[in-house]
């Protein structure tokens, strides 16, 4: 019996299915540390992502890229999961870079300051409760 050389690969976006696609030779996703390819025969993996392009290479369609936002990879013997915030598609690799620097870093930036202005509400009205507490 043939083993198969090609990966299964589902996105997954908060919301739905983003992209399906069978018959991947191979991957190259970014993560902290930098960018790693998978293969098929690769072990088993699980990889935090960063906001990048996330390159997938069939027989039919030769390479595609994909713009991701944050998430994670999981790659358990053919079958490859990614599930992140967001995704885009397309076929220009620069304009899909400058989607990355604009659409998913700007956003982490924006959810930054929330969280801050967040906690600093948060931190004000827990002193005003125990200051009331005391009173």
């Amino acid at each position: 019996m043939q083993q198969s050389t090609h990966m299964n690969l589902k996105i997954l976006l908060p919301f739905g299915i983003f992209a399906e696609k069978t018959g991947v030779a191979r991957m190259v996703a970014e993560t902290r540390e930098g960018a790693f390819g998978l293969l098929p025969h690769r072990l088993d993996c699980v990889a935090a992502l960063v906001p990048g392009i996330l390159m997938v290479e069939n027989n039919t369609d030769g390479e595609a890229w994909v713009a991701i936002d944050e998430g994670v990879l999981v790659k358990t013997g053919l079958d490859v999961l990614v599930s992140v915030r967001n995704a885009i598609g397309g076929t220009d690799l620069g304009l899909l870079r400058e989607t990355v620097e604009r659409e998913f870093l700007n956003l982490n930036e924006r959810e930054q300051d929330v969280r801050l202005v967040m906690t600093k509400m948060e931190s004000g009205f827990m002193r005003r409760l125990v200051a009331f507490h005391h009173e």
